[in-house]
């Protein structure tokens, strides 16, 4: 009996972490992240150099926290994950927590598509999100 109850605690605890919404910092008015190059529509060789732009904010490295700044996150051939939570990091989501503002990226031939949206210290998006408009190149 015991341990049923203490397994009950427990699943409870864990429902109540996951119904709690993590603290999203706030984005200034006006503020926006954008492609420098490629263009969309651009054909484009590999590797593709991918240049990021920021007007309104600053950018500050992941892990320090700044009033009005955050870090790129570029998203490839993905859409934008769960605004309330930290952004995943894996192959279609790529953090640059060190405040790079570009990068170089290998991609097969075909079209593929390139979204930046800017994290917080915690890699989580602002409030509101700081997103670019979803761009698609062709890799030839």
């Amino acid at each position: 009996m015991k341990r049923l109850v203490i397994a009950g605690a427990i699943a409870l605890g864990l429902s109540a972490i996951a119904v709690a919404q993590i603290k999203r910092t706030s984005s200034p008015a006006g503020a926006e992240v954008y492609f420098i190059a490629p263009a969309d529509g651009a054909t484009v060789a590999s590797p593709v150099t991918v240049k990021f732009g920021l007007k309104g904010m600053g950018v500050a490295p992941a892990g320090i926290a700044f009033d009005g700044a955050g870090h790129h996150h570029l998203i490839v051939d993905a859409d934008l994950p769960p605004l309330d939570k930290p952004i995943p990091a894996d192959a279609n989501h790529v953090h640059f927590g060190k405040g790079q503002t570009e990068t170089t990226l290998e991609l097969k031939p075909g079209k593929h598509t390139l979204q930046l949206l800017l994290g917080d210290q915690l890699h989580t998006p602002h409030d509101p999100a700081v997103a670019s408009k979803k761009i698609t190149i062709t890799v030839k």
